[in-house]
């Protein structure tokens, strides 16, 4: 499975939470990973937040950090260039998302039609959610899961 994660995945991974086991065993399934560049600056900012707001540790926070310098070089990146922002533009208005997800569903709309196979779209964001499928992507997980 080639799977596209927006950053409400990506924070299951370095934050236990709700859907974190499920999350990180999906992506052991997956053959290929990858993300926007953005989605580093997002989790970065998650993870900060979450220091702030008392909902982790300062030490954990900082292991978070360490944690996603490793693993970043493993996942495929998806740059964000004119024509995607043009892209993610179009799908905003025409779904009503915000700046990110829609960059979000460009990136992952782009990377499957360079890659000629599906991706499958893991996030927790509902409208992100229901927009991908409007467009024809697999998204995981399926409706019913809180998010």
């Amino acid at each position: 499975m080639i799977l596209y994660a927006d950053t409400s995945a990506l924070v299951k991974l370095f934050v236990a939470e709700e859907g974190s086991d499920a999350t990180r065993d999906l992506f052991q399934r997956a053959s290929l990973l990858g993300t926007s560049v953005l989605a580093r600056v997002e989790l970065g900012a998650a993870l900060a937040r979450a220091v702030r707001r008392g909902l982790i540790q300062e030490e954990e926070g900082l292991e978070a950090r360490r944690r996603l310098e490793a693993v970043w070089p493993t996942w495929v990146r998806i740059a964000v260039d004119e024509r995607l922002v043009a892209r993610a533009e179009g799908l905003a208005g025409e779904h009503g998302l915000r700046g990110y997800d829609a960059v979000h569903l460009a990136a992952a709309l782009v990377w499957q039609e360079r890659m000629g196979h599906p991706v499958v779209l893991a996030t927790f964001d509902d409208e992100l959610g229901e927009a991908a499928r409007r467009v024809g992507l697999e998204v995981w997980p399926e409706t019913g899961v809180a998010r």
